[in-house]
This record gives structure tokens, C-alpha cells and sequence, in this order.
């Protein structure tokens, strides 16, 4: 699954060309290198993403195609979250 749809159906980004422009502006690193919105993710992939002054990793769990708000929570692990 690509990268900023796997973003918008865990809900880590509300949406779908948010993410895109998060890709594009470096935002949003895969692994420890700077991630393409086109990025084939995969499970065990560690995730962060920059909002603003916070970063936010994550470890992929699971990827689905759609999911229901509440099942969204179980597609990936929180590592660590931090103030900037």
C-alpha cells in the first residue's frame, strides 16, 4: 500500500493529500530516510511523521485497505512521541 494512503486509513493524517504534501515537504521519514508519497509500506516499517513542533513514531502493525475508526488504532504501535 502506498505511503499516504496507508497515512490517511490509520488515521495518522486526516487526509489523503495532507499526506501527499507532507511526503513532498520531508515531513514524513520511513525507516530513518525521508520518504516519497508512493512508498510501498510494509510491516515492521518505523513511521515518523513531523506535526509542527511534535514528532510522532510509529511501528506498522498491520495494513488494510479500509478500517473502521476504532479498528484504525490496532494498524500500528506508538514508539515514541515527542515535543520538538
Amino acid at each position: 500500500m502506498r505511503l499516504d494512503k496507508y497515512l490517511k486509513v490509520s488515521r495518522l493524517i486526516k487526509r489523503r493529500t495532507v499526506a501527499n504534501d507532507a511526503c513532498d515537504n520531508a515531513r514524513i521519514s520511513v525507516n530513518g530516510k525521508p520518504a516519497k508519497a508512493s512508498y510501498d509500506v510494509k510491516i515492521g516499517d518505523q513511521i515518523s511523521v513531523a506535526y509542527g513542533e511534535r514528532l510522532l513514531t510509529v511501528r506498522v502493525l498491520d495494513i488494510r485497505e479500509t478500517t473502521k475508526k476504532t479498528e484504525s488504532v490496532g494498524m500500528y504501535e506508538v514508539l515514541s512521541e515527542s515535543d520538538a
